[in-house]
């Protein structure tokens, strides 16, 4: 079976529905592609029936230009149903499948509920959390193919919700740099022509807002946030609070 592996990839974002990850994380996704990153997404949903689609194939046409937009190298939609998004085993199991599969290192997931959006969101984070810890357990075999067993380093998750002013409770929060990549986040949504029609303009006024007022709370042009699940720990906090490289002074002391 591990002959038959594809190649392992960096990151892995999981989404309920097409559209969730580009909305959430679509900048930060095409920053680590642009850094020679591999990166992947799963939706567990095709996300119909939607009001404005005239069917799955559209749907799943929409989620394929943006993911090239993007330029992730895979991008994976479950056969969960949409609307009807629960935490049971079978989803745990076929996602947990998809990790022990593709060996992803980061997995980025949904942080939260979204309220008066799809309560599909909530189900989506469980079924993350779990599939994360399905895919290191051992004698297991008889329900993943006989897939080989694989232990995600890192879990982090996002924010979805656009008109939420908290983050979500967790172990801490970065904002990532998307200065670069902001405009190719916008152009990936608007992929998704039957779901963010011209009515619907004002969802791009929100995702941008957020995007620039992340960025310039960590001096940034845009920014997208991640929460971690675990505290991140460093041997060098000057370097990580200074990421652009030590002062002058710094250097020369060297």
């Amino acid at each position: 079976m591990a002959d038959d592996l594809p190649e392992p990839l960096d990151v892995i974002a999981v989404g309920a529905h097409p559209d969730d990850v580009e909305i959430a994380v679509g900048g930060t996704l095409a920053s680590l592609v642009r850094q020679g990153y591999r990166v992947g997404i799963v939706d567990l949903t095709d996300g119909e029936p939607t009001p404005n689609s005239p069917g799955p194939e559209v749907r799943l046409a929409e989620a394929k230009a943006a993911g090239e937009i993007l330029g992730v190298q895979v991008r994976e939609i479950l056969e969960l149903p949409n609307r009807r998004l629960f935490d049971s085993f079978e989803a745990r199991v076929a996602l947990g499948k998809v990790f022990r599969r593709y060996r992803p290192r980061v997995v980025m997931g949904i942080a939260d509920r979204t309220p008066m959006a799809s309560p599909d969101h909530w189900q989506a984070r469980q079924i993350t959390d779990a599939a994360v810890f399905y895919s290191r357990l051992t004698k297991w075999d008889e329900h993943f193919d006989g897939l080989p067993v694989h232990t995600v380093p890192k879990q982090v998750s996002y924010p979805l919700g656009l008109r939420q002013l908290e983050l979500p409770p967790s172990s801490g929060a970065f904002v990532v740099d998307i200065s670069e990549t902001l405009d190719v986040k916008l152009e990936s949504i608007r992929a998704y022509a039957t779901q963010f029609p011209p009515a619907k303009g004002h969802v791009f006024h929100l995702v941008e807002g957020r995007a620039r007022m992340h960025g310039a709370a960590a001096g940034f042009a845009a920014g997208e946030v991640l929460l971690t699940s675990t505290p991140l720990g460093t041997r060098d906090p000057v370097a990580t609070l200074l990421p652009d490289g030590p002062s002058p002074v710094g250097r020369q002391s060297k």
